[in-house]
């Protein structure tokens, strides 16, 4: 099976949890991360991932990371790899 790419994206205040909340709910719907970038930019958190999304649905994981964002005020965004270098080029 080829392996299908998505970028995850989380913005928000810094808080304790946050690298915590998102990577389990990737873990259990058997997201695989290829690649992590995080920082803290005065209080605001960012994350980027590259993922694995070969063996599920993108519609169900947004949907579990829409939970981790409403509980903890987060801009949590999931596209597929070509979408995101579509929409990103200048």
């Amino acid at each position: 099976m080829q392996q299908k790419r998505a970028v995850v994206s989380v913005i928000g205040q810094d808080q304790v949890g946050i690298i915590s909340s998102v990577t389990t709910v990737l873990s259990n719907q058997g997201v695989n991360i290829l690649d992590i970038s995080q920082t803290i930019l005065q209080d605001f958190f960012t994350m980027m991932m590259i993922v694995d999304v070969s063996a599920i649905e993108l519609n169900s994981l947004q949907h579990s990371l829409n939970n981790v964002s409403e509980e903890l005020g987060l801009k949590i965004h999931v596209q597929l790899e070509e979408t995101f270098q579509a929409m990103h080029r200048v």
